[in-house]
């Protein structure tokens, strides 16, 4: 069939017939400050490292820093995909191992309080891309405002970050009961960040996960540490990610290691393991706290 030059659908098709399915990965936290920003990025450079495709959004959208975190400049952000001066696949950036990132704005205000309508335009974006990828991560912001929710019920997978502080542990829990209660997810993945040991990582998901057992009707599942680690600060202070700039510390063999679970998770199927899931989701998400 011909494209017809107003055919508003041409981009949609293309990714509702993707050449196989992708992983639609949301990472949150319920405080701010526990290093889930730090994780994403070196989970996705992990990632890219074992040969994924990996898209990494930057979705904290008024407080964009993953460029800072690994020293790139873009030019372009989402605030020019907004206003339509520029399409998604123009302003992607190239990170370490090939890793992609859609930069976000930081500093303006417009982002952080993007209307329903805008986020559906900005998600519909994603249709007009026609580059294969394996992984979509998803950056989302602290807290538990309309935008993360939107982010994590539209992904397909829902990675918590958490460290042994009460506040953290606190708004984890009231994260993933917002979730669960008011959107019906109910299956999480934990990470906790800063620990000594596996043991005190298993004992910082059980607290959280004796809670949940209690007042929740969700599935946690343990998926591992981030420990303390010098290199890991190293890293960050020269604006790097540490599975790229120190291979061998502590902390990247631990970022290979969630990295290789996430290779081995289940593709979903029809209709969840396709892009359009994730549009069509997080445009009805939008739509819903309109």
């Amino acid at each position: 069939m011909a494209d017809h030059p107003n055919d508003q659908a041409k981009g949609l098709r293309k990714i509702t017939n993707p050449p196989r399915p992708v992983k639609v990965i949301a990472v949150a936290s319920g405080k701010g400050g526990v290093g889930k920003t730090n994780i994403t990025v070196n989970i996705g450079t992990a990632l890219a490292a074992q040969g994924k495709e990996v898209l990494l959004l930057d979705a904290d959208l008024g407080l964009a820093n993953i460029d800072v975190m690994l020293g790139l400049h873009p030019q372009y952000n989402l605030l020019h995909v907004l206003d339509g001066s520029k399409t998604l696949a123009e302003i992607i950036v190239e990170g370490p191992h090939g890793l992609k990132i859609i930069p976000a704005a930081s500093g303006v205000q417009k982002m952080a309080e993007l209307s329903p309508a805008e986020h559906a335009g900005m998600i519909q974006a994603f249709s007009e891309m026609d580059q294969h990828i394996d992984v979509l991560l998803i950056d989302s912001a602290a807290g538990i405002a309309d935008s993360v929710v939107s982010f994590t019920r539209a992904a397909q997978e829902v990675i918590v970050v958490v460290c042994d502080e009460p506040a953290s542990i606190t708004d984890a829990y009231a994260f993933i009961k917002l979730l669960s209660r008011e959107h019906n997810v109910t299956r999480f993945h934990i990470i906790a960040n800063m620990t000594r040991s596996v043991q005190e990582g298993r004992e910082l998901f059980d607290k959280i996960s004796l809670v949940c057992e209690r007042f929740l009707n969700v599935s946690l599942d343990f998926m591992g540490i981030v420990p303390f680690d010098e290199d890991l600060r190293r890293a960050v202070k020269k604006q790097r990610a540490v599975v790229e700039f120190l291979p061998r510390s502590k902390s990247s063999t631990a970022f290979m290691h969630l990295a290789k679970k996430i290779e081995f998770w289940p593709i979903q199927k029809q209709p969840k393991g396709h892009m359009e899931f994730f549009i069509e989701r997080l445009i009805q998400a939008s739509l819903d706290v309109a």
